[in-house]
């Protein structure tokens, strides 16, 4: 039975060397991407996947959503608003020309850039509203990782939408500008401004 069990597994180690490697758009590995952020680590999902649509399997489930692609949960923030509503595929190519941009100017893998920008543009506290005898007064708060990968996702997404609006730049290129601007934590950003200004706000509220 032994012996069985062990040319079994020899069996399956060689199918799986002659399987292809599973790439995003068929252009990009998601093996060995590095997560830095030990908070959002759980909650950035990075399984290899050709092409992320879940079509929705997770919206019933709560906290499901953490088990989406990360590149989709990008997709599903630019549809939110104004003429994406809806349009998956359309969002979808959208940020498989921004990736594609990202490769081209840093040789990096788009992904990881992705990644990086994600953690630089997610907030760590915020404030929220406490009422005391009819008193309304704020209060800093630590914020869930949930909800930090959450407001950096809606942050970029809202960035490219701004960027594009009444410009000449496609929201490809807005897309790519926002993302390469917050992987290296420029102030140009929008998404860090937001977090700068979110964070300021609570430390003043403490």
């Amino acid at each position: 039975m032994s012996e069985e069990k062990t040319e079994k597994k020899t069996e399956k180690k060689k199918k799986a060397k002659n399987e292809p490697e599973i790439k995003l758009f068929g252009k990009w590995s998601l093996d060995g991407i590095e997560v830095r952020d030990p908070g959002l680590r759980a909650y950035i999902c990075l399984k290899p996947i050709y092409l992320p649509h879940s079509f929705g399997r997770h919206a019933k489930r709560r906290f499901q959503k953490a088990n989406v692609n990360i590149v989709e949960r990008l997709a599903n923030k630019l549809m939110r608003k104004g003429k994406n509503t809806g349009k998956k595929y359309k969002a979808l190519k959208i940020v498989e020309n921004a990736l594609q941009m990202i490769e081209l100017e840093t040789g990096e893998n788009p992904v990881q850039v992705l990644v990086r920008a994600i953690e630089n543009s997610a907030p760590k506290m915020e404030t929220t509203r406490v009422m005391y005898g009819g008193i309304v007064y704020r209060k800093a708060v630590d914020v869930s990782p949930q909800r930090r990968l959450d407001l950096a996702l809606r942050f970029i997404a809202e960035g490219a939408s701004l960027r594009s609006f009444s410009s000449i730049k496609s929201i490809d290129e807005c897309l790519f500008e926002e993302i390469l601007y917050a992987a290296n934590n420029d102030r140009r950003s929008y998404a860090i401004q937001r977090k700068n200004e979110i964070e300021r706000i609570a430390r003043s509220a403490r």
